[in-house]
């Protein structure tokens, strides 16, 4: 089930996101709007917003390219688009489990 759709947009771009409705993503929305500086990890975007979760059950080591995250253990939003330091085929492999969301391209 969904909770919310997000934005997240940067000086040349912009992309939604449908956050399906977990405890982290209810914190997250909650933390909303939040301005952050964006950084890189392989082919991945990554930066810090202010929450706080412990990694839930249904968490993946390993997202298909495109998959909005959360990184628990950096308290990051995390967005693979391709290879990162531990690639796993054509997927991207973060070094931690990560909170997985839908992605809508836009």
């Amino acid at each position: 089930m969904s909770l919310a759709r997000i934005r997240i947009s940067w000086p040349k771009g912009a992309v939604s996101a449908t956050l399906d409705d977990t405890p982290t993503a209810r914190g997250l929305v909650a933390a909303l709007p939040v301005e952050a500086r964006a950084q890189t990890w392989g082919e991945e975007v990554y930066f810090q917003v202010p929450v706080k979760a412990t990694l839930e059950s249904g968490a993946k080591q390993v997202v298909p390219p495109g998959t909005v995250c959360l990184w628990v253990e950096g308290s990051s939003l995390a967005l693979p688009w391709g290879r990162t330091p531990y690639p796993k085929g054509d997927e991207s492999a973060p070094g931690d489990p990560l909170q997985r969301a839908r992605h809508d391209r836009r």
